[in-house]
């Protein structure tokens, strides 16, 4: 299918209460309002097609930005094109799913993350804590620098309830992913779950709740998955 062809059936795909709930999280026109699973349909149409899924985040329409996300290779993606993403990222679903998915499977996944995590554009710091939090989900621990993971979760004990609105949720994504996945942190990661209790976010006109890192993490350890890897974190 050429981009033409994607976007005609993305707006036939799209609804106007799908909309509706898009527009209650925050997104910004131009969208269709189509659903995650519709999308993942279309990968299939995109997948072998690098420089189409680009052209599709480049369009700045939300569907199709997520689209390229599900759809494009991390591994042959640049930096700089990666750079550009997290910038044209303006809300929590590009920035969280889109842009920290694909960046933790590329070659630049600390990199990036350590850059963003720095900045003072929250959607940028965002793209940061969850690529980091990501790319713990699929790497496996001996390829991690503990060191600074740990030093990471002091960091956010010490400064989460003052940080801004979405990187509060990410920081708190970020302690609940290494409770989950790094093994000889976890004990660590639930002492600072429960320093920092219950995260406040303001979530906007929606039902969405922040996760409770220590309830979240306690039911990793009853089913016995604490270090169990992901294969994939694009989603």
């Amino acid at each position: 299918m050429t981009f033409e062809e994607i976007m005609q059936k993305l707006e036939e795909l799209g609804s106007d209460q799908t909309k509706q709930i898009y527009m209650n999280h925050g997104v910004k026109e131009p969208y269709f309002g189509v659903k995650i699973g519709d999308l993942k349909k279309l990968v299939k149409f995109v997948k072998k097609d690098h420089e189409l899924a680009l052209k599709l985040y480049d369009s700045g329409n939300h569907d199709a930005m997520y689209l390229a996300g599900l759809s494009v290779n991390p591994k042959l993606i640049s930096k700089e094109t990666l750079q550009d993403w997290a910038q044209k990222a303006y809300w929590y679903m590009a920035a969280e799913y889109t842009v920290a998915g694909v960046t933790a499977e590329s070659v630049y996944a600390i990199e990036l993350a350590r850059e963003w995590m720095k900045s003072e554009e929250e959607m940028i710091a965002v793209c940061g804590w969850s690529t980091y939090s990501n790319y713990l989900s699929i790497t496996p621990d001996e390829k991690l620098d503990l060191a600074e993971i740990s030093a990471l979760l002091n960091r956010v004990k010490n400064s989460i309830h003052e940080e801004r609105n979405r990187v509060r949720y990410v920081m708190n994504g970020f302690v609940i992913s290494v409770g989950s996945y790094v093994t000889e942190l976890s004990e660590e990661a639930k002492h600072v779950a429960d320093y920092i209790g219950k995260v406040q976010v303001d979530v906007g006109n929606t039902a969405c709740k922040v996760p409770l890192a220590t309830e979240y993490i306690k039911k990793i350890e009853v089913k016995n998955r604490v270090g169990m890897k992901r294969k994939t974190c694009i989603c």
